[in-house]
């Protein structure tokens, strides 16, 4: 039996939305398959402010999966990610720091945000920066990812509150390996659920 149709929602209630998300500040560690697709998706959500930090440069294997060009290899990619996204709007303000964040910058670099994303590659350093920042960063809400590789079904790719200010995203086990590498497919899939989790943050939407 097919769903009943929903209506629409009003142009005026979508604005009003928009208006919602443009002072907000979102602050995205890691540039890479999580990260630079979380970014796009957030402006053109209306995000008003991206802080964005990554210490690396974009390689060739990175345009797999991530929201880079071919003639961008080997620029830094805060750097290359500030000219795509701007490409989309020049609405949303862009603060870049290309560093190594860490426990001892994380502090300086994110303050002053609503809602801190993790986007980084490792499992260290994903619970690295998951612990300072809620020891750091006190009542921002933290999204995070684990759990994102290989080609199992993307329903696996879920959304969950953990405890406190933390929401995790991804199906907590399967880790990058020979056998579990990354696609597009599932890291998009994730950072989606990245995004929306933000967005939905952002809006006074908490349940995950």
């Amino acid at each position: 039996m097919p769903y009943p149709a929903r209506p629409a929602p009003a142009i005026e209630e979508y604005a009003d939305l928009r208006a919602r998300l443009a002072p907000a500040r979102v602050g995205i560690v890691g540039l890479g398959g999580l990260g630079s697709n979380i970014a796009w998706m957030l402006v053109r959500a209306g995000v008003g402010t991206l802080v964005l930090a990554d210490h690396d440069r974009v390689d060739a294997s990175n345009l797999e999966r991530q929201f880079y060009f071919a003639d961008q290899v080997g620029l830094p990619k805060t750097e290359a990610l500030s000219a795509n996204l701007r490409r989309i709007t020049t609405a949303t303000r862009l603060e870049c720091f290309q560093t190594h964040v860490d426990e001892s910058n994380l502090r300086e670099l994110y303050a002053g945000i609503d809602v801190f994303v993790e986007a980084v590659d490792t499992a260290h350093d994903k619970a690295m920066l998951v612990a300072a920042a809620s020891e750091q960063l006190p009542g921002v809400p933290i999204v995070a990812a684990s759990g994102v590789a290989g080609y199992g079904s993307p329903n696996d790719v879920i959304t969950r509150h953990l405890m406190g200010e933390v929401w995790m995203v991804g199906d907590l086990v399967s880790e990058v390996s020979a056998e579990h590498p990354l696609f597009a497919s599932r890291v998009a899939i994730a950072a989606g659920h990245q995004a929306h989790m933000t967005v939905r943050i952002l809006l006074g939407y908490p349940e995950a």
